[in-house]
């Protein structure tokens, strides 16, 4: 049997390249939509991959299934379960279950475990020639190490109302269920640390039935049903604004995207008509190089690892974006944006150059250190926003913050200040680089970005608060 974990960094999703040897045949679980990556890996194998299969209609990336399959010829195997509305409306292999089917000499099981979803399904694995047990578990948002998939996506992020209690219930009982699997099972999921899809996913990649059996907080409530409901509703991360429209693409006959797209570059004459059309230009430099001079009405959404999330937080899906980014960061920039759905680049900038060429000034961010935001803090007005998510605040802020999550900032700008002095701050710094960016874009002269945050707030020994205030946004 050959097996590839194939991991996402940027979204800490995880998909499975699984071969039969012998027929020279693969299977792909859960492919993310840059699918060149799989297709090599069949090439550098000897492999045809013949599979694609998902474990459900996802919410937080575009799933690549469809656009392997047109390029591979493969047959797509996704769920029929769930019932009305989450049927996928193009053709497919249907699953319930307990059906079953081959990839060579490798036998696919198929167990519905609703509770993230209603149609959510797991694959479990057999290497028959080895062995007549089986060996692996594919859970996709089932089960995670140490936690389980979130049951109230449905309703934070797609707005179907009052499905989030259902789907907890639904979600014990499938956590009972995997209670009862053999403890060797390999376990699989489709996320690691880092997603939005649980609230305490861990690091490493894989775990097995009976370590989850001893770890997971889920499998400790096994005479407990009120118990894992309350607990697993609780607190859990705000979902991508972007989650709703990946459960729409997901499940619709969409266009396809079979290659990685190349980016036109802009003259800035169409930069700066771009932004008088009110497009979005997302300027990627690192927080410290924006703050120091950017072009006015641009936001700083960072190249790194959360990238493509908070793009999807700010982003709209019916109208083109620009990007200030180097030519040599593209490939990696547009497979994190094709991940998302996000294709509606209408080209780029290299650099903060071309708006200084044409005789324009660059705007600087006011970054200012942990002595200055004492001192503003003793002046009486001073608003003190705390831009990090509601669970993070209640467990510590500092005394007297509001708190105005960064990814609802644009719908709560009536929640900060445009009169008296304002210190902006999260826990590290990027989610205050981007708030900052948003709120000079809309105008706001009176911000004060205190970079270092949190983090560096609480190390110097001063003084925070914990408690269950209501958090706008």
């Amino acid at each position: 049997m050959f097996f590839q974990h194939v991991y996402d960094k940027t979204l800490a999703q995880a998909s499975y390249v699984v071969g039969c040897q012998k027929a020279g045949v693969a299977l792909v679980i859960d492919p993310k939509r840059d699918v060149d990556t799989y297709l090599d890996i069949a090439k550098a194998n000897g492999f045809k991959i013949t599979h694609v299969a998902e474990t459900h209609i996802h919410a937080d990336f575009l799933s690549g299934a469809r656009e392997l399959a047109a390029l591979t010829g493969a047959d797509l195997y996704l769920s029929d379960e769930g019932g009305e509305g989450w049927e996928y409306e193009f053709p497919h292999i249907g699953l319930k279950d307990g059906s079953e089917f081959m990839v060579g000499n490798l036998k696919i099981e198929v167990m519905h475990t609703p509770g993230h979803t209603p149609e959510s399904i797991s694959f479990l694995l057999t290497d028959t020639p080895a062995s007549p047990e089986p060996v692996m578990f594919f859970t996709g948002d089932f089960v995670f190490v140490g936690d389980i998939g979130r049951p109230d996506l449905l309703e934070e992020a797609a707005g179907l109302a009052g499905t989030k209690e259902a789907g907890a219930i639904e979600m014990y009982n499938s956590v009972e269920r995997f209670r009862k699997l053999p403890d060797h099972i390999q376990v699989w999921p489709g996320h690691g640390a880092g997603s939005a899809c649980g609230k305490a996913l861990g690091a490493v990649p894989s775990t097995t039935v009976g370590y989850e059996k001893i770890r997971n907080w889920a499998l400790q409530y096994e005479d407990d049903r009120p118990g894992f409901i309350n607990f697993l509703l609780e607190d859990q991360p705000e979902p991508p604004k972007y989650f709703a429209m990946m459960k729409k693409l997901n499940k619709v006959d969409r266009p396809l995207l079979t290659e990685v797209p190349t980016l036109k570059q802009l003259s800035g004459e169409e930069l700066k008509a771009a932004l008088n059309e009110g497009l979005n230009v997302v300027d990627t430099r690192q927080k410290a190089d924006f703050a120091k001079g950017y072009i006015p009405g641009t936001l700083n959404i960072q190249h790194n690892n959360a990238f493509p999330t908070w793009m999807g937080w700010f982003m709209s899906y019916d109208k083109p974006f620009v990007l200030i980014a180097e030519e040599e960061q593209h490939d990696e920039l547009v497979r994190m944006l094709m991940r998302i759905g996000l294709d509606n680049i209408a080209g780029y900038v290299p650099n903060v150059k071309v708006w200084e060429d044409m005789g324009n000034e660059l705007e600087t961010g006011n970054v200012i250190s942990i002595n200055e935001v004492k001192d503003l803090m003793k002046k009486e007005g001073t608003q003190v926003v705390d831009l990090r998510g509601a669970a993070e605040y209640k467990a510590g802020h500092i005394k007297g913050a509001d708190n105005v999550f960064v990814g609802t900032l644009e719908k709560n700008l009536d929640k900060v200040s445009q009169e008296q002095e304002v210190v902006i701050h999260c826990k590290t710094g990027d989610r205050a680089a981007i708030g900052y960016s948003v709120l000079a874009k809309h105008g706001f002269k009176n911000i004060k970005n205190y970079s270092n945050g949190y983090e560096e707030w609480v190390g110097a020994g001063n003084e925070v608060v914990a408690e269950s205030e209501v958090a706008v946004g």
